[in-house]
């Protein structure tokens, strides 16, 4: 499949919802990117809700990044399951005004879906790539790491504790 396979054109679409599905392996990661995950099987489904003025459109991922282990190097399956959205709404020029909302030129022929796919893909990625037998220790290090303390002593009690200064005392007397 080439580049050209994840190309929706809408010049030809009805204003209603439409459906579209693909099948992604290892070609589409040497032609999207290779940087963040190189290998895997994934089923995307789409669904293009086109409109006089935007074009919604929702992402439903799912499937398995082949990954290496960044502990034992060992090869492993991480499943991903995703769902995203993103509206294009018709304007004078292309823009991404947020991570959901693209501004598309009124003539825009085709929506290049690629590129969006391979980011949500590369979204589900840990930042920590670990084969599932090390999951156990994982969460036992995450016990252990960055405790947050919280103390029930109020404001007020933190006032009384602390001597305060006298100019605040004056501008307290403002209010």
């Amino acid at each position: 499949m080439g580049v050209a396979a994840y190309n929706i054109n809408i010049v030809g679409l009805s204003n209603k919802e439409h459906r579209f599905q693909f099948e992604i392996g290892d070609e589409f990661f040497r032609r999207f990117g290779t940087d963040i995950v190189s290998e895997g099987t994934f089923q995307v489904e789409l669904l293009l809700d086109k409109h006089e003025t935007f074009i919604e459109v929702a992402f439903k991922i799912d499937g398995k990044a082949h990954l290496i282990c960044d502990r034992s190097l060992e090869p492993f399956d991480f499943p991903i399951n995703s769902n995203n959205k993103i509206v294009f709404k018709y304007g004078d020029a292309y823009q991404e005004m947020t991570d959901e909302i693209v501004i598309i030129p009124r003539e825009t022929a085709t929506l290049e879906l690629g590129q969006y796919i391979y980011e949500f893909i590369a979204l589900g990625i840990p930042l920590k790539k670990l084969h599932p037998r090390f999951q156990d220790e994982v969460n036992d290090e995450d016990d252990s790491e960055g405790k947050i303390v919280y103390s029930s002593e109020t404001s007020e009690e933190k006032k009384d504790d602390e001597e305060i200064d006298p100019r605040w005392d004056i501008l307290k007397k403002l209010k």
